[in-house]
Formats: structure tokens, C-alpha cells, sequence
């Protein structure tokens, strides 16, 4: 086990959670497998297409980590998972913010900042190079 998947004790808790292939049609590729490469591209924040071979074809985890938010797997598994664990006491709910999207005012961004004197602009002239406290000036 690589850092980052799932443990045993994780891995006990969730499987009987999980869909069961219904034996029509092709065998699904191992969940666990699946939901480590899932796990790997969500915490890394790579592309789908960057996920490493030793969890399958990215296509298969992308599939099924879409299908499964269609259809409220994802949904239900951290719903089944919040109350066990509050109804035990050991509930706490982690999350997690991708700073991508925060933004700055300009004012915070580095902007040339001007000299004040009793919150007066002190502008200087062009032609001295003198600063003034008239505003008129210049």
C-alpha cells in the first residue's frame, strides 16, 4: 500500500457499500484499484490522463468516478460514513478549498502604493523633482 490509498480498516468500511456488478456484460475493473487512482488524481489535482497504470486505463477511473456522482454513489457512501461515525462519536467533517479561484482586490495584488501626509497625496513636480502638499501644483 503507497501513501494516500486506502487502508485495510478504509477499504473493510466502504466495500459493502459499493455497487455490485449486475454479471451482464464485461467484468468491472477492481474498486479499490479504481477508487485509489480516483483518490490519487483528486489530491494531486492532475489531469485524468496523468493517472498513474498501476491503478488502470485513466478512462476506467474517470468513468466510474463520474457515473458513480451521477448516480449518488459518492453521494450516499459519505452519508452512510458521517452517521456511523457520528452515532460512534468519531465524526468530523474535513474539506477542502482549491485556492485556483480566490482572487485579490488590486489593492492587494502589488500595486504601486502613493505617499500620504494626513491622508493628502504629496505629489511631486515634474520639472523639480520637489514634492508639494498643494494639489495644485505640478
Amino acid at each position: 500500500m503507497r501513501r494516500g490509498e486506502l487502508t485495510d480498516k478504509a477499504w473493510q468500511r466502504i466495500e459493502p457499500l459499493l455497487p455490485v456488478a449486475d454479471g451482464g456484460g464485461r467484468p468491472w475493473r477492481d474498486h479499490r484499484e479504481v477508487i485509489n487512482g480516483i483518490l490519487w488524481r483528486l489530491r494531486t489535482g492532475a489531469p485524468w490522463r496523468d493517472i498513474p497504470e498501476r491503478y488502470g486505463p485513466w478512462q476506467t477511473c474517470y468513468g466510474r468516478f463520474k457515473r458513480w456522482e451521477e448516480d449518488g454513489t459518492w453521494a450516499r457512501l459519505l452519508e452512510d460514513l458521517q452517521v456511523k461515525d457520528d452515532a460512534i462519536g468519531t465524526g468530523g467533517l474535513t474539506g477542502s478549498i482549491d485556492s485556483t479561484i480566490a482572487r485579490a482586490h488590486q489593492h492587494a495584488a502589488g500595486a504601486r502604493k502613493r505617499r500620504t501626509t494626513a491622508g493628502r497625496s504629496i505629489r511631486s513636480n515634474r520639472k523639480t523633482g520637489r514634492c508639494s502638499d498643494d494639489p495644485e501644483a505640478g
